[in-house]
């Protein structure tokens, strides 16, 4: 597991690489915000588009040889988005690195579960690599393009090469036979819940546009705020990536204690109250405020994955596509109308709109339960230890031990 969270990070640097250049096609190449926050949108819209289709693909047909593929194909685009002056021929590169990051995710999803066995924790330091993938983009990118320009960009092959190398590494370790669409089918035990599935799903697309949008403009709209520079931008991404690793571990653990759908409803709640602080609250304070909502974005991250998997016990492959990556990619098909709006009138006035998703978010999750699959999967699961004052309303059965009866 720790191989295949090592080349999720290697993945995810270019998710978050592409928001990171923002400031540089800005500064470089005079791009309006719209503009910029089209290239963001060329790495999203494809992704988003054929994620599905690589998810029922992984359903019917084990591709491990995707990973290292797919990592290549990611860093690859975003190493070329530098070398020419062309906006259609930038947009061009950058969407193919969606599509690599688009073909890592259900598949590399569907070897973790396995390899995890079904564990909160372990799929939550599965997602972990990828928030730390985010939480570096910055930096990197800053430490190539500020001192080289946008024409040094070959040099962000670098992580590419080094994640191929890992998940060649990592499913050489885990055994991951050919399996038939039939076989798998008759494995799969539980019954799809389309109707919960639909519901996380639309609250992971709020999610999305509130990340996606942060990611594409905070690092332009902190310094207009704080007073700061191009430091002070490359500083507020940063903690919007590394307090994402942060919350994943803390989600893992939290729903051990509390349940899943609990936590989720929660953090969807504290992300209001965040993303208002970032849009109202002025100087230093801010970069609380972009940490906390963060960590409000990034504690339900795993979670996602394992509620729609087991929401969809018979389509993990296409329930992978859908969480970890059409849900999250969407949203970056919303960034070119926030940047058209801060052309407009204001990047404050811009994000401002991003305080009600988290709170529509909420209210999609207010119904859900834990699937029902856990209750007809043959799971074992331990008890918490008493109950937990003021716990009545939430399930009190820790999720601690998810293991298949009779596994070896």
């Amino acid at each position: 597991m720790t191989l295949l969270s090592l080349g999720h990070a290697c993945v995810d640097i270019y998710q978050g690489a592409v928001a990171a250049l923002v400031p540089f096609f800005v500064s470089e190449r005079a791009y309006t915000y719209a503009a910029a926050s089209g290239i963001v949108l060329a790495a999203s819209l494809l992704s988003s588009v054929v994620q599905p289709l690589f998810g029922a693909l992984t359903d019917r047909w084990a591709m491990p040889w995707l990973l290292p593929v797919s990592t290549l194909l990611g860093g690859a685009g975003v190493a070329l988005a530098g070398v020419t002056d062309s906006y259609e021929l930038t947009l061009t590169v950058v969407a193919v690195s969606g599509i690599g990051v688009a073909a890592y995710h259900p598949e590399s999803a569907r070897v973790a579960r396995k390899a995890s066995r079904g564990s909160h924790t372990a799929m939550g330091w599965f997602s972990l690599g990828g928030n730390v993938g985010f939480a570096l983009a910055p930096l990197m990118v800053a430490a190539v393009i500020a001192t080289g320009g946008l024409h040094a960009s070959p040099l962000l092959i670098v992580p590419a090469l080094a994640g191929a190398a890992l998940c060649g590494a990592a499913l050489r370790g885990i055994e991951a036979p050919a399996e038939s669409a039939t076989a798998r089918a008759d494995q799969a035990v539980g019954r799809d819940d389309w109707g919960s599935f639909l519901k996380l799903s639309g609250a992971i697309v709020c999610r999305s546009i509130v990340f996606v949008g942060l990611s594409a403009f905070v690092s332009l709209y902190v310094p207009e705020r704080t007073g700061g520079g191009e430091v002070a931008g490359t500083a507020a991404l940063f903690v919007l990536y590394l307090g994402g690793a942060v919350g994943t571990v803390a989600g893992g653990k939290l729903a051990a204690r509390y349940g899943r759908v609990p936590v989720v409803q929660w953090s969807y709640a504290l992300t209001v109250l965040a993303v208002a602080g970032v849009v109202f609250v002025p100087g230093p304070l801010l970069y609380g405020c972009v940490a906390l909502t963060s960590a409000g974005l990034y504690v339900p991250f795993s979670l996602h994955i394992t509620l729609g998997q087991d929401y969809l016990p018979r389509r993990v492959g296409t329930a992978s596509g859908v969480t970890l990556g059409l849900t999250v990619s969407i949203g970056g098909i919303a960034s070119p109308l926030i940047g058209a709006l801060a052309d407009a009138t204001s990047l404050r006035t811009a994000l401002a709109p991003l305080i009600v998703l988290p709170a529509l978010g909420w209210l999609l999750l207010r119904t859900l339960k834990e699937p029902a699959a856990l209750e007809t999967a043959g799971v074992r699961r331990r008890p918490t230890v008493g109950r937990r004052r003021g716990a009545g309303r939430w399930p009190t059965i820790a999720l601690l031990a998810r293991r298949p009866v009779g596994a070896e």
